[in-house]
């Protein structure tokens, strides 16, 4: 049994709570958090506090918080050797200073408190600073999911800025198609099989073998026309993805 606390109530760490409470071979000893009406409704299954001179003893101790204050809450810790490690994909391991052993425990997902996910399907990336250290973080994290992956920092700094592209921007991809759609009364949800099937696309197909489109083909008709629709802004983003597919697939505006 591996003896977890978690210092966090974001996305991140609710559903880290979630698995944690589930897994047979994981004991949730506490969670952490400054405001103490966020977790209170986790009372009875695990200790709570918002007090860091109140901690419990446990094996592994994960900050689980927003990045900006990662290495303000572990400058604040000291525990005696134990494994302290963040969920960040973008924070170094190196940043974390206060305490001997240090690693990363980075699950590559985006959360929403009210989405559920199933973690083990969840690729999550683990570094540490010490063999029996690291021997104690890949046990935990194979615990909770089938992709367990040995990344270093940099590696996880690379992969956190694709995932930038291939999550967030695309995201907003779809917010933009969204604005589209409302301003011409047409439902978004007639667009979800084409984005499924994108999606699907390149589970067997390269990115670059998937592409299509009037910018690929350089369909200068239907981009004018294209253009034509957009407001400045949406204007400005659609011009600039369209020479950017152009000039990938081999030619030049």
């Amino acid at each position: 049994m591996i003896n977890v606390v978690l210092l966090g109530a974001g996305n991140v760490a609710s559903h880290l709570t979630t698995v944690f409470l589930d897994s047979q071979g994981i004991n949730l000893v506490q969670v952490y958090n400054r405001s103490i009406s966020t977790i209170e409704h986790l009372a009875e299954q695990t200790a709570i506090t918002n007090h860091l001179s109140q901690l419990k003893d446990a094996d592994i101790y994960i900050i689980a918080i927003s990045d900006n204050h990662i290495t303000e809450l572990e400058a604040k810790l000291y525990l005696n050797n134990k494994l302290v490690v963040h969920t960040s994909g973008s924070v170094t391991m190196s940043e974390l200073k206060r305490n001997t052993n240090i690693g990363v425990f980075y699950p590559l997902q985006s959360f929403s408190k009210d989405k559920n996910v199933d973690f083990s399907t969840i690729p999550l990336c683990i570094e540490s600073n010490d063999k029996s250290s690291f021997f104690l973080l890949d046990k935990l994290a194979n615990l909770i999911t089938d992709k367990v992956y040995h990344i270093n920092s940099e590696q996880r700094k690379s992969i956190h800025l694709a995932a930038v592209f291939v999550n967030n921007f695309v995201n907003h991809m779809y917010q933009i198609g969204n604005e589209v759609c409302t301003t011409n009364n047409v439902p978004f949800e007639i667009l979800q099989p084409l984005i499924q099937e994108t999606a699907q696309k390149i589970m067997s197909l390269s990115p670059i073998e998937a592409q299509t489109g009037p910018a690929k083909r350089n369909d200068t008709k239907t981009i004018d026309k294209h253009l034509a629709m957009l407001t400045s802004n949406q204007q400005e983003i659609y011009t600039l993805l369209t020479k950017n597919i152009y000039k990938t697939h081999g030619k030049k505006l």
